[in-house]
């Protein structure tokens, strides 16, 4: 029987977005399934840098939507990020060993089959649209999530 690996991405950091998406891709690499739930600030690593359709959108979701990060390379680090300095700083260290960056770790997960979700709820209050998102993202509400996380063999919250 195979293992299941469940993760719900809270976190908008590029460092933590990176180790919750190495662990999917290994996963996947073990042959495990793996669910990605993606609520408020975790919805940014899934941006495209699309708009959507912003005449739906109340004046604060536009604004809110032009002063967050657009998909993984405009997250910011959790931790010494310094106005993007130490971000600079950990992607040029990455390069130097040759690691690849957030948005290869990204599309390596969506090649292997990884299961992106995102919440409803977390959306609608944040005025993202799926059009905004990659396409593979499927969303759903936490009813359905938790049912996926009983489901689990792992669950992770990041």
């Amino acid at each position: 029987m195979s293992k299941k690996l469940n993760l719900l991405m809270f976190s908008g950091d590029y460092d933590k977005a990176l180790a919750a998406l190495i662990l999917a891709n290994t996963a996947r690499d073990m042959d495990m399934e793996v669910t990605m739930f993606f609520a408020f600030w975790g919805l940014f690593l899934l941006r495209t840098g699309e708009n959507g359709n912003t005449e739906e959108k109340s004046p604060y979701e536009k604004l809110f939507g032009m002063m967050t990060p657009k998909g993984p390379e405009e997250l910011p680090l959790s931790k010494m990020n310094f106005s993007g300095l130490g971000k600079k700083m950990l992607i040029d260290m990455m390069e130097e060993d040759g690691a690849p960056r957030l948005i290869n770790f990204l599309n390596g997960a969506r090649k292997r089959g990884v299961n992106f979700y995102g919440c409803k709820l977390s959306m609608e209050i944040m005025g993202i649209s799926k059009e905004e998102l990659i396409p593979e993202v499927e969303v759903i509400e936490a009813k359905e999530y938790l049912k996926d996380a009983l489901e689990s063999d792992i669950q992770l919250f990041i």
